[in-house]
């Protein structure tokens, strides 16, 4: 049983700097895609970045230049550091992992573990 928990979340002014990570247990796959996700009040849920178990990484426009996806694989843990941050980044963020296949930031629902999220809050 995959579980993630999300944890680093928290507010900060605009321009300023947070660093998120998701520590995964019960998974074994030898392929793998994990991603970030993000999801304010009242709008979808949006992919943020994604990296596969070659380390190819993908980022959402918005995000691309600002964040960083990486995973340490001795720690058996996801990161998302933020940098310049933006108001408009302010939502609930969220990690989840699949197995092999298409690993992208447009297609949440073919993601099949969850995290419970970790609040960021720009203003």
């Amino acid at each position: 049983h995959v579980q993630l928990v999300e944890s680093g979340g928290g507010s900060v002014e605009p321009g300023g700097s947070l660093n998120v990570s998701c520590t995964v247990s019960g998974y074994s796959y030898r392929n793998y895609c994990m991603g970030w996700f993000r999801q304010a009040p009242g709008k979808e849920r949006e992919g943020v970045a994604a990296i596969d178990s070659d380390g190819t990484v993908t980022y959402a426009d918005s995000v691309k230049g600002r964040f960083t996806i990486s995973l340490d694989n001795a720690k058996n843990r996801l990161y998302l550091q933020m940098n310049n941050l933006k108001p408009e980044d302010t939502a609930m963020y969220y990690c989840a992992a699949k197995g092999g296949g298409y690993c992208g930031t447009d297609s949440p629902e073919i993601f099949a573990s969850w995290g419970q999220g970790t609040q960021v809050t720009v203003s």
